[in-house]
């Protein structure tokens, strides 16, 4: 499949647009393979709770690079996988993976997956690793999927739990803060943590038309780079938003914060920190 001439996007999604086909999916592009080890601990677990079986039809909801895409139109084999985003440069590199790698049943396509017009009842399977917490209109978005989504199929979702369970992102906003005041992502906005709250995810899933929602908790070490330099390079490409507009006074202290905070998680195997996730399930009723 190929990209629309005219993108249709929620006006809700507005800003995901401006964000993930601009700059920030140009980073994540550009750090396909970081980001795919950053999250490698959940990779597995995503797939085998996906149950993903021959001839199936997988619906990837932000797949980015496709590293999901990819190996759900392997599990699939004689079915397929489309992978759906709205980064233009990561689906890019997704379409190169797909030919490097000889995954002939994978495809991609620039789409809002909360207004898109997916024929209805075309997926056997949805599967999202960190990819549906940024839904302007969730309730939308679930809806849209669900209609995709033919009787008895399943969704499959990675979601971050709330930011107190997760080492990570407190731990670098509070190095880059340099003592600001620097609040952390909502929990009821579009971002990392917009699906970290149980009861929500069920009330999301539920009023979309699914059944049997469970939540199941893993946790796993997250990856931030070979070394001090790789993490701090990686890290401030990621979140040196923070540091927009500051003096040169508090760069340097963030900075020095920062290689701190990313030294002391400093292993054998790399820069790790602790994380902790929501393996999310539910079927189409």
């Amino acid at each position: 499949m190929t990209d629309h001439v005219a993108l249709r996007v929620a006006p809700s999604n507005a800003d995901q647009l401006t964000a993930w086909d601009g700059d920030e999916g140009a980073y994540w592009a550009a750090n396909a393979d970081h980001y795919d080890r950053a999250v490698a601990g959940y990779h597995r677990p995503l797939l085998d709770a996906a149950a993903i079986d021959d001839g199936d039809r997988v619906l990837d909801l932000g797949c980015g690079t496709g590293q999901t895409t990819r190996d759900a139109a392997r599990a699939a084999r004689s079915g397929s996988a489309l992978g759906v985003d709205l980064s233009r440069r990561m689906l890019e590199v997704a379409r190169q993976r797909v030919e490097t790698e000889g995954v002939a049943n994978a495809s991609f396509e620039q789409a809002d997956a909360q207004v898109h017009p997916f024929e209805q009842g075309a997926f056997d399977v949805a599967i999202s690793r960190t990819g549906a917490m940024f839904f302007g209109d969730p309730a939308a978005a679930f809806g849209n999927v669900a209609r995709a989504l033919r009787p008895g199929a399943s969704i499959t979702l990675l979601t971050w739990q709330p930011a107190e369970a997760n080492e990570w992102l407190p731990a670098f906003a509070g190095a880059l803060a340099a003592g600001r005041e620097m609040p952390l992502p909502p929990a009821d906005a579009p971002g990392p943590f917009a699906l970290s709250d149980p009861d929500r995810v069920r009330d999301l899933l539920g009023g979309a038309g699914f059944v049997d929602v469970q939540l199941d908790p893993l946790t796993a070490a997250m990856w931030f780079g070979v070394d001090a330099d790789d993490a701090c390079r990686f890290i401030l490409g990621q979140l040196g938003w923070m540091l927009e507009g500051v003096d040169a006074d508090v760069r340097v202290r963030a900075e020095a914060a920062l290689r701190e905070t990313v030294t002391a998680h400093e292993t054998s195997e790399g820069v790790l920190l602790g994380s902790a996730a929501w393996l999310i399930r539910a079927e189409r009723a």
